[in-house]
């Protein structure tokens, strides 16, 4: 497949909290955001057939779905030093935790929603 430019945050533009969470990365890191609504033929064809049960951040590479997604999208950020996430996934346990928590918010996006200002 051709390259597809800087990575790509996707994401459930109907939801309140995934369009937050994609425009506060793409504030702050050199990517690009693509609400499902707006998803092209290319890009699409790099989901998975799931694509709509979570978040998916795609490179030239890749795609990583779900709590990885969100990881790689902020790890993009620079908000946190470079070798943390890099760390973190060599912690045993680490991918279970990071999907649990990912899980949790998503069974939660009304109630976050409401906390958020």
């Amino acid at each position: 497949m051709p390259p597809l430019g800087p990575p790509t945050l996707v994401y459930d533009d109907d939801c309140g909290v995934c369009t937050r969470a994609a425009r506060f990365v793409d504030r702050r890191a050199v990517i690009d955001i693509v609400g499902f609504s707006e998803l092209t033929g290319e890009l699409r064809a790099r989901l998975p057939a799931d694509y709509e049960d979570c978040a998916h951040f795609v490179t030239d590479e890749a795609t990583y779905s779900c709590g990885e997604a969100m990881e790689r999208a902020y790890e993009q950020t620079n908000l946190f030093p470079s070798q943390l996430f890099p760390l973190f996934r060599r912690v045993p346990g680490y991918e279970l935790v990071r999907e649990y928590v990912y899980r949790i918010i998503a069974s939660n996006r009304p109630l976050i929603s409401r906390l958020l200002p």
